[in-house]
């Protein structure tokens, strides 16, 4: 998970003054071909959520982001947390109700797409914008975060591009509702931990998860959720500033190790958090090594087990134990 690097800042290098103004110019020029053709009309629910191949790309992703934000999530079938994550993003779009198009794409059956886009670890989230390329996110993220994510995008849009989104048939959206399904066991303690995240009650979070794990030890998404609340709860507080001054003048203090490690995942420098206790841990013996250890498996859970990162650091960890 990156949900620390959920800011639009990639915007800003991606539609500089220039760049933004030619990508409006043909963002309007394609939306005046549309209503010269007789307009788009309105789309039905089903089409606020697309697959996505190499093959389509141009048209279900370039073409289409002249008209609205297209958000890329970038999934494969055996990666644990796109799991949860993918579920959120789908309905999020309809919620949104075509303020954003979400593209799903298989990473696995898209390799092109993948290494275009840079892509290290899955799920990773894009989106384009008038065919500006913007980074989002990595890794499954809390709820409020997300949201707040999208509403940065679609201001950018709107904004920068003129966008203003689609028409979705409001008709067809309640024909095609599908039926209340009944809550599961966990569903309340999962919604109020979702609730307590959006709140800034991380103690609360915390203490829902907790509730869950306590009857369902193996709930992934309960322990996702912990992993991240707790994460978010420790870096609250912290003064950034001092945190990195302090860590880089005792390299030998693991609890200002700890804490940097903290905050360089908050801000999505994954690599760099699980090198800093790695090291940690081979520096240190007796309780501090295992507090060091304790700490970056806690990280591991943020990030999840099918991260090519996670995968890379556990082989590192391993060789300094051992």
């Amino acid at each position: 998970m990156q949900p620390r690097n959920m800011s639009m800042s990639g915007v800003v290098d991606l539609a500089a003054v220039k760049a933004a103004g030619e990508a409006k110019v043909k963002a309007e020029q394609a939306r005046a071909e549309a209503a010269r053709q007789g307009g788009v009309g309105a789309v039905s629910p089903s089409a606020l959520v697309i697959d996505v191949d190499e093959a389509g790309f141009e048209n279900d992703v370039l073409q289409r982001s002249a008209e609205v934000p297209v958000v890329i999530d970038f999934w494969a079938e055996w990666c644990e947390p796109c799991k949860q994550l993918g579920p959120l993003l789908e309905r999020l779009a309809h919620e949104y109700n075509g303020r954003f198009v979400l593209a799903k794409v298989d990473v696995d059956a898209n390799q092109m797409l993948m290494q275009q886009f840079g892509i290290q670890g899955i799920p990773a989230v894009f989106a384009v914008v008038a065919g500006q390329a913007l980074p989002l996110f990595q890794g499954a993220a809390p709820e409020a975060q997300i949201r707040q994510t999208l509403d940065q995008l679609i201001q950018v849009g709107e904004e920068r591009f003129g966008l203003t989104g689609i028409v979705v048939d409001q008709g067809a959206a309640e024909s095609a509702a599908p039926a209340e399904e009944p809550a599961g066991p966990y569903d309340a303690l999962l919604a109020s931990a979702v609730q307590a995240l959006d709140a800034d009650d991380f103690a609360g979070a915390v203490q829902a998860y907790k509730n869950v794990l306590s009857d369902d030890p193996a709930n992934v998404e309960a322990k996702l959720g912990l992993a991240q609340a707790e994460l978010l709860s420790r870096v609250k507080e912290l003064d950034a500033q001092q945190v990195r001054a302090d860590a880089a003048a005792n390299p030998a203090d693991v609890t200002a190790q700890l804490a940097a490690a903290d905050l360089d995942l908050v801000g999505g420098h994954v690599e760099d958090a699980f090198g800093r206790l790695v090291e940690t841990v081979r520096r240190t013996f007796g309780d501090d090594r295992d507090t060091a250890r304790v700490r970056l498996l806690e990280l591991f859970e943020v990030i999840g087990p099918d991260d090519p990162r996670v995968g890379a650091a556990r082989t590192a960890l391993a060789r300094v134990l051992f």
